[in-house]
């Protein structure tokens, strides 16, 4: 959602950028999926504030929850839950920040940030962060845990972001997961971003967009990735920078549309 369909990046929004998007989305062969690591609450908010189409699906908390959405009812998609949860060998988030709650560099997020499968932490901003991710991962090693960790750094507060999730919730896996569940392949499925976290996505099978208002890099290391696994016909790079890079993309891979 950030910086792709939201304009809340350094560049400029195209005019009537989302109300060209929203017609695509309100098309009724259109299934609308958010993919964010945006929680439940942030999501709703930016659809308000932003006057987005409400999805059909959400992949919030960084991939580790899906919502199903109909007549603006958002309710958990148990059977995702239940394709991380082993990863996690059964245990709750609880049981995981007991295993961490002694650790000097790291300082739990707000409630509202957490998740049954997302524990979310602050850390310096200079934190060693590869001794920190070895800590972590030889103590989860002793319980057979396995998980991913996700950190970056919030420009304004200048704090270090560190998100442990299940090993196998992440944005690929996710979209996967809904594509089966709806009978959605390749040929009909378009994925749009513009960070290094959907780097995951650029370079795999699935039809992607790179919006416009991404980095150089970003833009780069997705050619460079996508062409070393065979997969750059499947990437667009668009011009246009948000939802008119994303409609532009999409009217790259379906021009009849």
């Amino acid at each position: 959602m950030d910086r792709t369909i939201l304009p809340n990046g350094h560049e400029k929004e195209s005019p009537d950028a989302r109300t060209s998007f929203s017609k695509l989305a309100d098309r009724s062969e259109i299934t609308l999926v958010y993919v964010t690591g945006r929680h439940k609450e942030l999501i709703e908010q930016a659809i308000n504030e932003y006057h987005l189409p409400i999805p059909d699906f959400a992949v919030a908390d960084v991939g580790s929850t899906i919502y199903n959405i109909t007549d603006n009812r958002w309710e958990t998609n148990i059977k995702w839950h239940e394709a991380i949860a082993p990863d996690w060998q059964g245990k709750q988030r609880a049981e995981l920040l007991e295993l961490l709650h002694d650790h000097p560099e790291l300082e739990l997020q707000e409630h509202e940030k957490q998740g049954k499968f997302k524990l979310s932490y602050y850390t310096p901003e200079n934190i060693n962060l590869e001794a920190l991710l070895d800590e972590i991962r030889n103590r989860f090693k002793e319980k057979s845990i396995l998980a991913s960790f996700i950190w970056s750094i919030d420009d304004m507060t200048h704090q270090g972001l560190l998100d442990i999730l299940p090993r196998s919730a992440n944005k690929l896996h996710a979209i996967r997961f809904l594509m089966e569940q709806l009978d959605f392949d390749e040929s009909n499925t378009v994925f749009a971003g513009d960070s290094g976290n959907d780097m995951e996505v650029f370079v795999s099978t699935i039809k992607s967009v790179v919006v416009g208002n991404a980095t150089d890099k970003v833009k780069q290391a997705a050619l460079l990735q996508a062409r070393s696994a065979s997969n750059d016909n499947r990437l667009f790079i668009a011009t246009e920078n948000y939802a008119s890079g994303i409609t532009e993309g999409f009217k790259h891979y379906f021009p009849d549309f």
